[in-house]
């Protein structure tokens, strides 16, 4: 099997809006209804579980409150929860994104942390560390959410959620929304989730065994053989192909 081939065709293939719809849910097709990089923040990182249980719960989102006072917002989500966030997890976000607009655009805090060496991750540790000073909130949920800073690299989460946006913000075509422009998509890293860990493996795509940021960092390697300037346009096309166990 010509992996490359497969996977070329895949994203051609897949390269469409109606690949997200309701009986093939992702959020990304709730964030791509309001093209806004706060809106798309917050779907993106309650991007875990069930798709459908993902798009309900975003569906039931009410994003103007991003724009109230922050006991309006308490309020108004008091009756919300998705599974690990407690509604005071979930109004925490908001409060947290609702600060963040009043100081700098997301893009602009991932940007100077990626500026020196043009790293992602380095923007991303910066975009966490300044989202906890403006926020400082201490809770399991909020934590799981939002995510936390990893001593060494070899103690990183996949930051699964985290990268699936910036592909989202950065690249542009049929499905991602392209809204930043000051990040290089060849320095994107593999949004790595279970279906695609799995597929990867099972192509031979992937050697590292553990479910971790270096095996997001040791596929993107490898993708970057089939296309070093966009490397992560594989992403959606191998989730697909995980999830409908097309290749089983």
């Amino acid at each position: 099997m010509d992996i490359q081939k497969l996977l070329d065709q895949e994203v051609v293939s897949r390269n469409s809006y109606e690949e997200l719809s309701y009986e093939r849910p992702d959020p990304l097709m709730v964030a791509r209804r309001y093209n806004d990089e706060s809106i798309a923040l917050i779907c993106a990182l309650f991007a875990y579980g069930n798709a459908k249980s993902i798009v309900k719960f975003l569906d039931s989102l009410d994003f103007e409150l991003l724009h109230e006072d922050e006991t309006t917002i308490e309020k108004h989500l008091a009756n919300h929860r998705y599974r690990f966030q407690k509604s005071h997890d979930i109004a925490a976000l908001f409060i947290a994104l609702k600060r963040l607009k009043r100081v700098d655009s997301i893009e602009n805090i991932f940007y100077y942390g990626y500026q020196k060496e043009h790293n992602v991750l380095d923007g991303l540790w910066h975009f966490i560390a300044t989202l906890r000073a403006i926020y400082p909130k201490r809770s399991y949920g909020y934590d799981f959410l939002i995510g936390k800073l990893p001593r060494t690299l070899s103690q990183a989460t996949t930051y699964k959620r985290y990268l699936m946006y910036l592909r989202w913000m950065v690249r542009y075509d049929a499905l991602d929304m392209g809204l930043w422009h000051t990040i290089d998509k060849s320095d994107l890293i593999m949004p790595l989730d279970t279906h695609t860990f799995a597929l990867a493996k099972k192509l031979g795509l992937l050697k590292r065994k553990s479910y971790d940021l270096k095996a997001s960092l040791e596929l993107t390697q490898k993708l970057k053989s089939f296309d070093a300037t966009d490397p992560i346009k594989y992403d959606f096309a191998l989730y697909r192909l995980g999830q409908e166990r097309k290749l089983d």
